[in-house]
């Protein structure tokens, strides 16, 4: 009896939070060439401090994390960075531009009204698979006025 009631207590009992990550908005652009990288955007918020720390999908080989560095002479280029940390409440937008995730070595070239399956680890909220969609070649983003 004294079993049945410790594991009750057990289920019974608070299990600690772990951070929760929204993603919104995830996008690709369609590519060109199964040979030449890919392009993703998204936005992450996290409702406690974490850090993205790697990206996989099927369609890729790997996939890399880039940001955009300024040189003195205000020329921009893209460099990888190991991972993106996410405040409390403080949107974290990859998007054009700007840092963005590259799909290296696809395995098939990304159609436009497809969509893929890329799974993001977060040192606090573990894995989370969500489902890209991917949009024309020239797009600038999930919510963008079309003609």
């Amino acid at each position: 009896m004294k079993l049945l009631v410790a594991s009750l207590l057990t289920f019974a009992m608070p299990m600690a939070a772990q951070a929760e990550i929204i993603v919104s908005d995830p996008w690709a652009r369609a590519s060109v060439l199964a040979s030449r990288p890919g392009a993703a955007y998204l936005t992450l918020t996290s409702d406690e401090l974490d850090r993205l720390l790697e990206v996989t999908s099927p369609v890729a080989g790997h996939v890399m994390l880039h940001g955009i560095e300024t040189d003195a002479a205000g020329v921009s280029r893209m460099v990888h960075i190991e991972g993106l940390d996410i405040s409390p409440g403080t949107p974290v937008t990859l998007a054009p531009g700007s840092s963005h995730l590259m799909l290296m070595d696809l395995s098939r070239k990304l159609e436009e009204g497809e969509s893929f399956p890329l799974t993001l680890v977060f040192e606090a909220a573990g894995k989370l698979t969500v489902e890209v969609p991917v949009l024309g070649p020239g797009a600038m983003g999930p919510t963008e006025e079309r003609p």
